[in-house]
């Protein structure tokens, strides 16, 4: 039964990724896309990965000095209070996270009761209302004075800095691309990676940088986050330590599923 559950949301994910390759890509995600850095220097990649790997960019609560991550398949549920409603769009998102990280296991599920991660898909008006609601309103007021965000994703984590359980806001109604561009840096934040830089061109969670897509740069970030060597708590020296062990390993497999020279 765990066997032919596993193959069937394999199958959903899969089908999700023809569809969206099979979707005319939106302009602005294409222009981005054509005119994307692909070849990192070790230390290029290094840098985004102790930068956004360590700290928070709001920290709130608990520590922030080690590695945090899923060590459990990771299933996200979708709650649709938006028109238009984009949940299609993030079961693509999740697919296409799923096929560009080695060592994660992510998919959708129909069942709240067995998500890990929930992503709200909001209008603009019922954003900030609906952030109060879900984590009070201090801590709401909060974040919107320091982030003033239009999307926002958060974990828990336990204390040995596995996540527990994620939460996911997206604004649905500003248009495909920042609806994309959010999806993306709000799921992939959701796994471990929630501080932001603005010290990386590169990377996604710089908030001058807006992509709408999985860029490579961030693949090599989040395949050493979810490289089964590195583990949750992990400090920067002992990740540090492992790197040159496992960096061939995420290079040869971001150059697989991108195409890229090795």
């Amino acid at each position: 039964m765990i066997r032919r559950a596993a193959r069937a949301l394999a199958l959903v994910a899969a089908l999700f990724a023809a569809a969206a390759q099979a979707q005319p890509e939106h302009p602005e995600i294409a222009k981005r896309r054509a005119a994307e850095r692909r070849t990192f220097t070790d230390a290029e990649i290094q840098k985004g990965f102790f930068a956004t790997a360590f700290g928070a960019e709001m920290r709130i609560a608990g520590r922030v000095d080690g590695i945090r991550k899923y060590i459990v398949p990771v299933r996200v549920f979708v709650e649709n209070r938006a028109r238009p409603d984009r949940s299609a769009q993030v079961a693509r998102v999740v697919a296409d996270i799923g096929s560009r990280i080695a060592n994660i296991d992510i998919a959708l599920t129909q069942e709240r009761k067995s998500a890990n991660i929930v992503v709200r898909l909001l209008n603009e008006r019922d954003f900030a209302p609906t952030l109060r609601k879900a984590s009070g309103n201090n801590r709401a007021g909060k974040i919107q004075k320091s982030l003033e965000p239009q999307c926002l994703s958060g974990f828990r984590k336990d204390s040995e800095l596995r996540i527990v359980h994620s939460d996911v806001f997206l604004v649905a109604d500003r248009g495909d691309f920042i609806f994309y561009d959010c999806a993306y840096e709000e799921l992939l934040q959701s796994l471990g990676p929630i501080n932001d830089t603005d010290k990386v061109a590169w990377t996604m969670f710089n908030d001058d940088v807006q992509m709408g897509f999985f860029d490579v740069y961030d693949q090599y970030i989040l395949n050493i986050i979810y490289h089964p060597k590195v583990q949750p708590g992990m400090t920067r020296d002992q990740v540090r330590a492992l790197l040159p062990e496992i960096m061939p390993e995420v290079r040869a497999f971001v150059a697989k599923v991108n195409g890229l020279a090795h």
